[in-house]
């Protein structure tokens, strides 16, 4: 009994050093099986959407009034809703987002104590449903309906059929707007007035696809959106002493603008610098309304958009100025801001950042899909809607035009590539934060240009039980949150570009899946094949390392032998792969005589194993050599990067 205890001891002994000291396996990441599942009639094995895929539809009318005494917005929506798919459906659902704001939200008791930027405070708000009625098929009658924490469902007395049947949904509702609603919208007080960013503002049509069939996660915080895209006509009645602006077009300019500001808006139309609608020397005074007593309706509508938002205050000083658009289009840019940020250290550049960043965008990935951009300063730190972004007015600098150049890069991932953000945040913070790189050097020759360096990511790999890329926004906590949907897929997609396959090749294959995808709603799995597809690359193995593990990279040399023990006849060069995860090698060679010569093997130098030797043309003796000499990989261990000859 001791003996085999003892070789029990001893047996688990060396199986945990064996587990402890990491051995690197080629099946694992070269792994055949991984992404093999055959695409089918709604989404092609290429990564495009299939010849059935389908989309259905939801075209919104709203007409809503802001009760600025109670902070109270109530409204009705009449939502026009266009079953596209194949199946019938017995029912519906809809997102009722303000239903987060109460003390009994599933947010509420799964908040942190102590909150974090997503916490639901102790707010009593939430949706309050009036009425509900439902028109189908010309018949229209008063539905039984379920409210579950932040989802709606409508149970419908016949079937909506597919392949394009239609519904209208009627409903009257109210909610009170949270001061502080998780740095998504709030109201803000400021020296003249409150200012108003409103957002998650009416119900909501969730998604129906080919995936899930109805998308009923609910809105805890951190997972943001997922929503149908349509046509939205919607009218807002606030106090008339406010100026608003929204996702989309003004429809009635001369009933809410004076003749004055209709004169400058169509300076700033076509003006690169940004001209004045309302000066801070303005504010409060009756000459920038056209009535400054009881209320006015401002009209806007918005095509193929998956959201609308807006904001309104009478504290806002408003500057604009034209976006240059690909193929002679132009749109403009807008700011809104409060005298404490008018400075040029602030705000007074704000439209300047806004304007190029579309222009960058628009040029490098695809054209900016709206007329109108606003950027909106309050107290939300920094979040998006189509057409209109949210930032905090107390950003300066790089830090506002850090903000500023992501919130409107959202514009593209995932207002115009429509991915789920309640499940994938990487498919819009990560594809955003990766352009935002991009957008940084080009701004003004790179004044805000940040350090790109990818050798950051190593210290969050090696960081142990960390969660992956592909886990849901809402379980990963959320100080790292910024590391698994921002910066780890971000510095992805610049290794992938500017190592793996270069910028040439990854920037029309990227163009190409925006393209395939744009107002549509892509999978993971579509972007990896699509990716893949275009690349005319096997790329699972990085798809597979990156995003589904946590593995490390540690590439290093291991030795160097002279052919015959002479110098003159080259050396085989042996490298190692000591951890999981693999890359290509690039690798500088320093020789006696002064000859520095580079060598770039591929990836496929390790699906045998982890250990690689191949023959260098020396013409004299190696004094060094260096694996990733440009610090372009996120090397977990830089001490055996470098071989030096052995000194006597």
């Amino acid at each position: 009994m001791k003996l085999t205890t003892t070789l029990i001891l001893l047996f688990s002994a060396t199986v945990a050093f064996c587990q402890d000291k990491a051995v690197y396996d080629p099946t694992q990441v070269f792994d055949p099986q991984f992404l093999n599942a055959p695409g089918n009639e709604y989404r092609s094995g290429s990564g495009a959407p299939g010849p059935m895929y389908f989309q259905n539809k939801a075209d919104y009318t709203i007409s809503c009034t802001l009760d600025t005494v109670k902070d109270e917005i109530s409204g009705t929506v009449t939502i026009t809703y266009t079953n596209n798919s194949p199946d019938e459906l017995n029912y519906l659902w809809l997102q009722l987002d303000q239903n987060m704001f109460t003390t009994t939200s599933r947010s509420h008791f799964t908040t942190p104590v102590g909150g974090g930027r997503f916490g639901n405070v102790e707010f009593p708000g939430g949706d309050s449903i009036h009425s509900v009625s439902v028109t189908e098929h010309k018949k229209t009658s008063s539905p039984q309906y379920l409210i579950t924490d932040t989802r709606m469902q409508i149970m419908l007395s016949e079937p909506l059929k597919g392949k394009g049947d239609k519904i209208t949904v009627k409903i009257d509702y109210s909610f009170r707007v949270p001061q502080d609603g998780s740095d998504r919208m709030g109201i803000t007080k400021t020296r003249n007035g409150k200012i108003y960013q409103i957002a998650q503002w009416y119900p909501r049509m969730c998604v129906y696809d080919d995936i899930e069939g109805w998308n009923t996660l609910p809105y805890l915080g951190a997972g943001e959106f997922y929503l149908e895209y349509g046509d939205f006509d919607y009218s807002l009645t606030v106090p008339a002493n406010m100026i608003l602006t929204a996702s989309g077009e003004l429809q009635n300019p001369n009933d809410v603008l004076t003749s004055t500001e209709k004169d400058r808006l169509n300076q700033a139309k076509n003006s690169d610098k940004k001209v004045f609608i309302v000066t801070a020397d303005e504010i409060g005074t009756t000459s920038i309304r056209p009535k400054n007593s009881g209320n006015l309706t401002w009209h806007y509508k918005m095509h193929q958009s998956r959201d609308v938002s807006w904001a309104c205050s009478k504290a806002f000083i408003w500057d604009a100025a034209r976006v240059n658009l690909p193929d002679n289009k132009k749109a403009l840019a807008m700011s809104f801001y409060p005298v404490e940020s008018k400075s040029d250290s602030s705000w007074g550049r704000s439209t300047e950042y806004l304007k190029v960043s579309i222009e960058f965008y628009s040029q490098t990935y695809f054209v900016y899909s709206y007329p109108v951009a606003s950027n909106v300063a309050g107290r939300v730190n920094g979040m998006e809607y189509p057409g209109i972004i949210f930032c905090n007015m107390r950003a300066r600098e790089g830090g506002l035009f850090g903000v500023t150049t992501h919130e409107i890069g959202h514009n593209w991932f995932p207002m115009i590539v429509g991915s789920n953000e309640r499940k994938y945040a990487w498919m819009d913070e990560g594809f955003n934060t990766f352009i935002n790189i991009y957008s940084r050097d080009y701004f003004n020759n790179g004044e805000y240009g940040g350090d790109k360096s990818t050798r950051r990511v190593a210290e969050l790999m090696s960081h142990a039980g960390n969660k992956t890329i592909m886990t849901y926004p809402d379980v990963i906590d959320g100080k790292e949150l910024g590391n698994y949907a921002y910066f780890k897929p971000a510095t992805g997609l610049q290794i992938l570009r500017e190592v793996v396959v270069g910028p040439k090749r990854f920037d029309y294959a990227f163009r190409e899946y925006i393209k395939r995808w744009a107002f549509k709603h892509p999978m993971p799995q579509d972007f990896f094949r699509s990716m893949n597809d275009a690349l005319g690359e096997d790329l699972n193995w990085f798809w597979k390392e990156w995003y589904y593990n946590n593995w490390k990279l540690d590439q290093a040399v291991e030795s160097v032998q002279y052919v015959n023990a002479n110098p003159d006849d080259g050396a085989d060069i042996t490298i190692t792969n000591n951890e999981q995860m693999v890359m290509p090698v690039e690798i500088e060679i320093s020789e006696e005589n002064g000859t520095v010569g580079r060598v770039n093997l591929p990836v496929e130098v390790w699906q045998r194993s982890g250990k690689w030797t191949f023959h260098y043309k020396s013409t004299s003796m190696i004094e060094r050599v260096v694996i990733d000499p440009d610090n372009k990989l996120p090397d977990v261990n830089l001490n055996n990067n470098v071989w030096s000859t052995p000194t006597k």
